[in-house]
């Protein structure tokens, strides 16, 4: 009688424990599930661009330029990118090229003007992810807007290159914004 009571408290505490690492791990899978993390969006101007031809709608990266994207990298390099965006034109492909490059990533194109279709590509496909945005003088602080961020200035100056903007957002949806400079001081504007 006694080895079948034992038998039976040990069949018990089996079952109790599949039980329990059941449920550890039910709700080890809800935190992974409810918690996809920080979603981090690197978004700046194109670097200097070559102004010798003033015809040329498409210039290529100034000699300046060209430093300046570098500088992106060297501030990037601790970084591991998920996705760089530029839109079609050289300057702002040549300016996130660099990083791209160290993580082996290809530029995708994104549409200069669809502010609410990046912010959209970027929230679902790169959620918890880290992404860099090269953009225009005249596109990026509507891209802070578009990712649910205030403007930290009025506008962009023709000649402000070296604004970086690091936009979190939460996995509540909460945004974050970090101005910040980069590379050699090349601006006008001042930050709020």
């Amino acid at each position: 009688m006694a080895d079948k009571s034992a038998k039976t408290k040990i069949s018990i505490m089996k079952n109790i424990k599949v039980v329990l690492i059941l449920f550890l791990a039910i709700v080890a899978l809800c935190f992974r599930i409810d918690d996809p993390g920080t979603t981090t969006i690197y978004i700046l101007r194109h670097a200097e661009k070559d102004i010798s031809d003033p015809k040329n709608q498409d210039p290529e990266l100034s000699i300046d330029g060209r430093e300046r994207a570098e500088a992106l990298a060297v501030k990037l390099k601790g970084i591991k990118l998920d996705a760089a965006f530029a839109t079609k034109y050289k300057r702002t492909r040549q300016t996130a090229s660099y990083s791209a490059n160290n993580n082996k990533l290809e530029v995708q194109t994104y549409d200069a003007q669809d502010f609410r279709g990046i912010s959209e590509l970027v929230k679902t496909r790169y959620n918890g992810r880290k992404v860099l945005i090269v953009g225009h003088s005249n596109t990026v602080l509507e891209l802070l807007e578009a990712f649910g961020a205030k403007r930290p200035l009025f506008a962009i100056a023709d000649d402000d290159y070296d604004l970086f903007f690091e936009l979190t957002i939460d996995s509540k949806g909460k945004v974050d914004l970090k101005t910040m400079r980069y590379g050699k001081s090349h601006h006008s504007s001042t930050i709020k």
